[in-house]
């Protein structure tokens, strides 16, 4: 409140007061007066205590946004130290299907090409390493099809009614890396 709204305030109590006593005298008027003039001092401690409350609001909003961004930054650095190895990872998912693919021609009845022990022993620790840094294949065969986990490749008639809307083949695996998609599904789906 400024000076001069204070002394308004008083003045207006002082006409209030006089109106319900007619009998004010002169000594009464004089000590109004010098109610209403405010020392300098207490305008200038007035004054304080305003940038007081201001630096003192400034310094909390300061304090909490501050506060938010440390918590912002940890949360970031958290992410990026989980998904560190994602490049790696993307960069091996095709090896890991060139593996699947000769392991399944390999198993193939009809072939006469062989998966000796040592490339199995070699595939099967690449998978486990994989796994353990956080990689995981997503089934995907029998499902039902989902826009955001499969990418559909074609769509064909559905071999039984059980298979309608679901998926029927998967031409690429997908995979996550500790719960984030890294590679969608791609899949042949039922219709």
């Amino acid at each position: 409140m400024s000076k001069k709204d204070v002394k308004e305030n008083l003045a207006e109590e002082h006409q209030e007061e006089m109106v319900d006593q007619p009998d004010n005298t002169v000594e009464e008027d004089t000590s109004a007066e010098e109610a209403l003039e405010i020392s300098p001092e207490q305008e200038a401690m007035e004054k304080l205590r305003q940038e007081h409350g201001e630096l003192k609001d400034k310094y909390l909003r300061l304090f909490a946004e501050f506060e938010n961004y440390k918590k912002r930054t940890f949360k970031e650095k958290l992410e990026l130290m989980k998904t560190a190895a994602q490049d790696t990872m993307s960069a091996l998912l095709p090896v890991l299907d060139d593996f699947d693919r000769a392991k399944k021609n390999a198993e193939d009845q009809s072939t006469e090409e062989i998966f000796s022990e040592g490339v199995n022993l070699v595939y099967n620790k690449l998978y486990s390493v994989l796994k353990n840094k956080g990689l995981e294949a997503m089934e995907s065969n029998g499902e039902v099809f989902d826009p955001e986990l499969h990418e559909a490749i074609t769509e064909i008639p559905a071999p039984t009614s059980e298979l309608k809307g679901k998926i029927v083949d998967t031409i690429e695996k997908g995979y996550t890396l500790k719960d984030k998609i890294i590679r969608h599904a791609k899949v042949v789906t039922g219709k």
